[in-house]
């Protein structure tokens, strides 16, 4: 379950989506997040699925190792879809025991499983496609307007791509604790709910130390290397748009437009029916 996590690994490979410039690909991944949640009927998002499924396509990483990512959410999304089903105001459509299920559940427990798988596969595809030196130069370069505000612009992008980063290496570090703690008897399958959680014990804290000798590590060796983010800093890599960025942009652009005209076209079919 731990290795199935996408979030913050990085999927080497040639493409187009690769070869954006790391703030189209920020930029449209908040867009269509935004999106997400502005698309209210079915016809939105069956274009936001179109729209995914081309740029899953055009990025070459195979659509099973993204979904692999929706294991780690499946619990969340029982949950979602049993407190909406039942706790729904509406009309009824099935009643079981005292509970109810309406129709306005059954429509609002399908778009929010809708919305959280594609937020998670949306923002995997930036994480896979993108370097973490990458994110942290697209995040800088987009919040830069902050600096105005005395936003530390650049510490705020460091953190979050460290974040990132590290995802992937706890869970590494977990699935290795884990493993190691059952070949010692450690059992964290088995009995009820507090039972479980004491068992994770042994797991959680060599986990946190684990955690706090890489931060400290990696803070030393930063330190070692006299290093000094925000001004005056030169980057090995600058960045700059190129003309398939703009057409990257104009792409999201129509995404949008097509999403809220396909809406708009679904509600006066309905008005009419």
């Amino acid at each position: 379950m731990l290795r199935d996590i996408t979030l913050g690994q990085y999927y080497q490979t040639d493409s187009v989506i690769h070869r954006l410039d790391p703030r189209v690909k920020l930029a449209a991944t908040i867009i269509f997040i935004i999106s997400l949640f502005v698309f209210n009927d079915i016809a939105g998002y069956i274009v936001a699925a179109l729209f995914l499924a081309i740029v899953i396509k055009l990025s070459k990483v195979p659509f099973k190792f993204m979904v692999k990512g929706m294991k780690a959410i499946v619990f969340l999304l029982i949950i979602t879809v049993v407190f909406n089903l039942f706790l729904t105001p509406g009309e009824p459509v099935l009643r079981i025991w005292k509970l109810t299920i309406t129709k306005e559940g059954i429509k609002l427990a399908a778009f929010l499983v809708i919305r959280l798988s594609f937020l998670i596969i949306g923002s995997s595809v930036m994480t896979l496609t993108t370097t973490p030196n990458q994110l942290t130069d697209g995040m800088e370069s987009l919040m830069s307007p902050l600096k105005k505000l005395k936003v530390p612009v650049h510490e705020v992008a460091m953190m979050m791509s460290i974040a990132l980063r590290f995802i992937p290496i706890l869970m590494e570090e977990t699935d290795k604790i884990m493993k190691a703690q059952m070949a010692r008897g450690a059992d964290f399958e088995s009995g009820n709910v507090i039972k479980k959680a004491k068992s994770l014990v042994p797991l959680l804290v060599p986990l946190f130390i684990s955690a706090f000798r890489r931060a400290n590590d990696l803070a030393m060796a930063m330190e070692a290397r006299c290093y000094r983010g925000g001004e005056h800093r030169t980057r090995m890599k600058p960045l700059h748009y190129v003309k398939r960025d703009f057409a990257a942009y104009a792409c999201v652009a129509l995404y949008l437009i097509t999403g809220a005209a396909a809406g708009r076209i679904a509600e006066t079919v309905c008005a009419l029916l």
